[in-house]
C-alpha cells in the first residue's frame, strides 16, 4: 500500500517548478514578449508586475499571442486603463468565440477532440473533422429555426459532447447560450429562463445515474410551458427506453443537415452567454458574459495558470451549469481535448472517475476537496488502482483545499503531480488569484494573483492589508468582469452588486489573506462572517480542522445574532460519521482540535449534530440561509427548494430557531 504521509501544520512545497516534466506555456509567452515586443521579464514575478502595472500594454500582447482575428488591437484607451465599471475593451475589435475555440491548434483532422462517459450510453469520441462538421449541422438546424443574432437559446442537458456542440453552434451564429443541469428542479430553471426569455430550448428526457433512471420529460414539459418565448422544443433521446416528451418539435439527430462551417463576427461585448447567480436566497443574477472577454481571459488562465497544451486531455467534475464547465471546454482553444462526463462519481464505487482518468489519458484532472475528501475516508487510492503517470494537474476549487487534504491528493495520484488550486467565481467565470506551474505549489496557500489581475486585500476603509484577514477587492479591469446583468439596461443592479461599498474597486465577497511574499489564503465568504467579541473569522478555517478530525463527516459553522448588538452566538453543525451520536468524547475532541488548531476564542456556543449540511448544486455550503433561518427567516424567504442538493436538510435549522 501507498505510504501517505500527513501533513505538517506550516506550509511546506508539494510540487516545484524544477519538477515540471516539460516547459510551461507561461514561459513560451515570456521568451515571445522578448521576441516580438522587446520586453524581457526575467522571471514570473516581474511578469506579474508587469502584466498590471501596463495593463493594457498586456492585455493587448494577449490578443497577438493567442492569435484572434486581426492584429494592432488596443486594449483600453488610456482614460479607461484604470476604469474597473465597464470599461470599453477592444474598441472596434471583431471576433467570435466559436471560431477561435474551433482552431484547435496544433491538431489534425483526425486527433481526439472530445471524449464523453456517460451511465446513460457508450462511451463517445469525436475527433476535430467530427466535431467541426457537428457543430456545422447543428448551426444549420439552428438557422433553420430561425435563430439570429442575439437570440437566446437553452440547453437542459447534461455534461455531455451534445452541450457543448450545441454551444459553439450558438456561439457561432451571435446567438446567446445558458444552460441548467437536468437536476435542477422546474421552478429553478423558470425563475433563470424567464429572465432571458430563449427562443429554442434542447432537452434530454432522462438519464441514468448508476443504475437508477431519472426522469425528465414531465420536467422538461413543464418548464416550456412555463415560457411564452419558447418557439421550438429539441429533444435528445437520453434514458434508454423513455417515452417520447409530449410536445417535442424536434429530435436531435433530426434537426440540422450537412453545411460550411461559418461564423458571425461580434464586438468584444456582445452576449456569448448567460450564467446565473446560486438562487439560494433569491432570485438568481442574470450575469452575462462577452465573446472577447471570455476568449481573452480562458486562454490567458487555462495556459497560464492550468498549463493546458496541444494534445493534452482536460476534465472537470462539474455540471453544466456550474462556471468550470465554461471554463474548461475553452481548453479547445489551446490544442486541448475536452473530456466531458455525467457518470454517478461513487458508483460502483469512488473509483469512477480515476477510471475515467486512466481510460481517457487524462492530462488535468478537476475536482473538489469533497470528491478527494470523500476517496480518502474510503480508503481509495487512486494510484494503486489506476495507471495515472499522464496526469500532470490536480486541479481543486469550488472550497477551500485543506493543507492534509492536498498533500493527501497529491500523494494519493503519482510523485510529481502539480496540485492546482484557485479561487474567482461565476462573476467573472475565471480566477482571480491560485497556483501556476510557474511557482512552487505549497499547502495551505495559492501562490499568487494570476497575470493581469490587480487583486489585493483590504480593511473597511478600503486601506490595502497585507498578512490579515481583509475584503477581496480587484481595483483594475478584467476583461470577463462581466457586460452586466440581463435586462439592466441602465446597470444599477451591477454597480450596486460589486461597486457599492468602495468607490471604483469592485468588492467580490470573499475574504483573503496576503502574505508579504504575494501568496494568499481564502477564508470564506464575507457576508458569513464570523464576529467573535470583534475578532473577524473565516469560515474556512474552522473546515480546515473539522474536516479531518475522525468521527466528523461534514461540518458548517455560523455565526448569528438574532438581536442585533447583543453578541450573538457561534454555532457550530456537525454531521458525525456512520450515523454515530455526538457524544462527550466527540464534543471534547473537536473543542481540543479548535483549541490548539486555532485559538480559545474559536470554540463555539453550541455544537449541535445533524444529518447533513445544507448545500447548493455546486456543492457550496448554505452558511448565509442557515444563519438567516436560525435569525428567524423563514426557509422559503432565503433558499430556493430546486437550487439546493439537499434542501430537506434546512429543516434541522428551522426547528432549532423556532425552539430558540
Amino acid at each position: 500500500m501507498t505510504e501517505i504521509a500527513e501533513a505538517p501544520s506550516q506550509p511546506r512545497v508539494l510540487w516545484h517548478p524544477d519538477d515540471a516534466r516539460r516547459t510551461s506555456a507561461v514561459d513560451a509567452y515570456r521568451r515571445w514578449l522578448a521576441t516580438e515586443r522587446g520586453i524581457d521579464l526575467a522571471d514570473y514575478d516581474q511578469l506579474l508586475r508587469w502584466s498590471v502595472d501596463e495593463g493594457p500594454a498586456f492585455w493587448s500582447s494577449l490578443w497577438d499571442y493567442f492569435e484572434l482575428p486581426g492584429r494592432g488591437h488596443i486594449a483600453l484607451t488610456p482614460d479607461q486603463a484604470d476604469q474597473v465599471f465597464c470599461p470599453d475593451w477592444f474598441p472596434g475589435a471583431e471576433l467570435n468565440y466559436a471560431e477561435r475555440m474551433l482552431t484547435l491548434p496544433g491538431l489534425g483532422d483526425d486527433d481526439l477532440a472530445l471524449f464523453g462517459r456517460s451511465d446513460s450510453r457508450p462511451d463517445t469520441r469525436l475527433t476535430v473533422a467530427e466535431l467541426r462538421r457537428e457543430v456545422a449541422r447543428v448551426r444549420s438546424g439552428l438557422s433553420a429555426l430561425g435563430v439570429t443574432r442575439g437570440d437566446r437559446v437553452a440547453a437542459y442537458l447534461p455534461n455531455v459532447p451534445e452541450t457543448l456542440i450545441l454551444f459553439l453552434a450558438t456561439a457561432s451564429l451571435g446567438a446567446v447560450f445558458t444552460s441548467c443541469a437536468p437536476e435542477f428542479g422546474t421552478q429553478s430553471v423558470i425563475d433563470r429562463w424567464s429572465q432571458i426569455e430563449p427562443k429554442v430550448v434542447v432537452a434530454i428526457d432522462g438519464y441514468l445515474f448508476g443504475d437508477k433512471p431519472i426522469r425528465r420529460d414531465r420536467e422538461v414539459r413543464h418548464i416550456v410551458d412555463a415560457l411564452d418565448s419558447v418557439e421550438q422544443l429539441v429533444v435528445l433521446p437520453y434514458l434508454p427506453g423513455s417515452e417520447p416528451v409530449p410536445g417535442a418539435d424536434l429530435q436531435w439527430e433530426d434537426w440540422g443537415e450537412a453545411a460550411e462551417l461559418a461564423f458571425e463576427r461580434v464586438h468584444f461585448a456582445h452576449p456569448l452567454y448567460v450564467l446565473f447567480s446560486s438562487g439560494t436566497t433569491g432570485l438568481p443574477k442574470a450575469i452575462v458574459h462577452g465573446h472577447g472577454g471570455i476568449t481573452l481571459e480562458h486562454l490567458k488562465s487555462l495556459a497560464f495558470a492550468h498549463d493546458v497544451q496541444p494534445g493534452d486531455r482536460a476534465f472537470w467534475q462539474t455540471t453544466t451549469s456550474w462556471m468550470m464547465w465554461n471554463l474548461v471546454i475553452s481548453s479547445l482553444g489551446l490544442g486541448g481535448a475536452v473530456v466531458m462526463s455525467d457518470v454517478n462519481p461513487t458508483s460502483p464505487d469512488v473509483g469512477a472517475l480515476w477510471r475515467l482518468a486512466e481510460d481517457a489519458r487524462i492530462t488535468h484532472f478537476g475536482t473538489s476537496p469533497g470528491f478527494l475528501q470523500l476517496c480518502r475516508r474510503a480508503g481509495y487510492v487512486p494510484r494503486e488502482h489506476v495507471d495515472l503517470t499522464h496526469l500532470l494537474q490536480l486541479g481543486v476549487t469550488g472550497t477551500a483545499c485543506a493543507p492534509d487534504l492536498a498533500d493527501w491528493g497529491c500523494a494519493a495520484v503519482s510523485d510529481d503531480v502539480r496540485l492546482m488550486a484557485g479561487s474567482g467565481g461565476t462573476d467573472i467565470c475565471s480566477g482571480f488569484v491560485g497556483d501556476s506551474p510557474a511557482q512552487p505549489v505549497r499547502t495551505g496557500r495559492m501562490a499568487s494573483a494570476y497575470p493581469g489581475v490587480a487583486v489585493a486585500a483590504v480593511d473597511a476603509d478600503g486601506t490595502p492589508v497585507i498578512g490579515c484577514q481583509g475584503e477581496l477587492v480587484v481595483t483594475k479591469p478584467m476583461p470577463s468582469m462581466p457586460v452586466g446583468f440581463w435586462g439592466d439596461d441602465d446597470r444599477s443592479r451591477y454597480r450596486a452588486a460589486y461597486f457599492a461599498d468602495f468607490d471604483g474597486i469592485w468588492r467580490h465577497g470573499d475574504w483573503i489573506t496576503f502574505w508579504p511574499d504575494g501568496s494568499c489564503a481564502i477564508s470564506g465568504r464575507s457576508d458569513a462572517t464570523l464576529n467573535r467579541d470583534g475578532v473577524r473569522l473565516g469560515t474556512a478555517e474552522f473546515y480546515e480542522v473539522l474536516d479531518v478530525l475522525d468521527g466528523i463527516a461534514d461540518s458548517l459553522v455560523v455565526h448569528v445574532e438574532p438581536t442585533p448588538g447583543e453578541g450573538g452566538r457561534l454555532l457550530l453543525f456537525v454531521v458525525p460519521e456512520n450515523d454515530q451520536e455526538l457524544d462527550d468524547t466527540l464534543v471534547a475532541a473537536i473543542k481540543a482540535a479548535i483549541k490548539s488548531q486555532l485559538s480559545p476564542r474559536h470554540l463555539p456556543d453550541e455544537i449541535h449534530a445533524v444529518r447533513a449540511v445544507p448545500r447548493n448544486l455546486t456543492g457550496k455550503k448554505l452558511e448565509v440561509p442557515v444563519k438567516r433561518i436560525l435569525e428567524g427567516a423563514a426557509i422559503t424567504d432565503v433558499a430556493t427548494a430546486g437550487a439546493l442538493q439537499n434542501p430537506e436538510s434546512l429543516e434541522a435549522f428551522a426547528a432549532l430557531a423556532h425552539r430558540s
